[in-house]
């Protein structure tokens, strides 16, 4: 298995014991050096090692991006104005690598949505194409999911409700906005007047960054996008017109609390597997038994 590791795997070197069957000569006892190839647990396949720059600069730039509606040239310009010479096109590989991941854990540690959700959908135009972005906030703001389809049927509409119901692990008290006739799901519907305002207020952000991006490029980076900027955008929304100042200032820190904690600990539990074993004569590390 020579050549250079690939992925996630790491290759390290440690040493143990190997004491093999007795020989006619007696018990021969070897030195050996054992390289190891190490990979994380899939769940925390992202890893910052062989990155140049430290992971809070890398954390910094990521949170930049989908917490501001900034190019990657202007998180750029805002990085070199602290004295961080990084390229627009790394910025975007940072945000690409880290930002699902970032989302992923911010996600596992969010506190549960409320049980009223507005669902609902606008067009956006993507590669020149008419696509549908199907959204579903709470009664407070907080950004359930977010689906990109072709069309706007019942099977679309479906499809994101099992989204919903698989994420969140509970179903909803009622349902606002969304014609549910054809989802068995009118027990629940609310409608009338102004009931569906959250969700429409809600596409504001999305229609903000589709203007400074100049509109998406793809389905697929649309939808990845959006989640990762969805699970951002929950951690900070503090609602902070309805708040004092002081509910404010404590809100917020723990907004940062939570965003400077979590994905910084992407790295899992590791998992090694023998490459070779060489002789050799080094010391040997604590917890690395071989035995033949």
């Amino acid at each position: 298995m020579g050549g250079r590791p690939r992925g996630g795997w790491a290759v390290q070197q440690g040493v143990g014991t190997c004491t093999p069957p007795s020989s006619p000569t007696g018990t021969v006892t070897l030195t050996l050096v054992v390289e190891l190839m190490c990979h994380h647990s899939p769940m925390h396949a992202v890893s910052y090692h062989r990155h140049r720059f430290p992971a809070e600069v890398i954390q910094h730039a990521v949170w930049l991006y989908f917490r501001f509606p900034l190019s990657f040239r202007d998180v750029e310009d805002l990085l070199a104005q602290r004295g961080i010479d990084v390229s627009y096109e790394t910025v975007r590989r940072w945000s690409a690598k880290f930002g699902v991941a970032y989302a992923r854990k911010l996600r596992r540690s969010h506190p549960p949505a409320d049980t009223r959700w507005h669902p609902d959908e606008v067009f956006v135009s993507i590669n020149g194409r008419n696509m549908y972005l199907w959204r579903a906030v709470d009664c407070e703001g907080e950004v359930l999911d977010v689906l990109v389809q072709s069309r706007r049927n019942k099977r679309a509409a479906l499809k994101l409700m099992r989204k919903l119901l698989k994420a969140q692990g509970f179903a909803p008290t009622a349902v606002v906005g969304a014609a549910l006739s054809d989802l068995g799901m009118e027990s629940k519907h609310i409608t009338g007047g102004r009931s569906n305002n959250r969700a429409e207020n809600s596409h504001l952000p999305v229609r903000l960054r589709e203007r400074r991006m100049q509109r998406f490029k793809s389905a697929g980076s649309a939808q990845r996008f959006l989640s990762t900027h969805a699970a951002i955008y929950n951690t900070f929304n503090v609602q902070r017109h309805l708040i004092s100042r002081q509910t404010l200032r404590q809100f917020r820190g723990e907004a940062l609390r939570t965003w400077q904690a979590g994905p910084l600990q992407l790295d899992g539990h590791v998992h090694c597997k023998v490459l070779r074993v060489p002789t050799g004569n080094v010391t040997t590390p604590s917890g690395l038994q071989i035995s033949e």
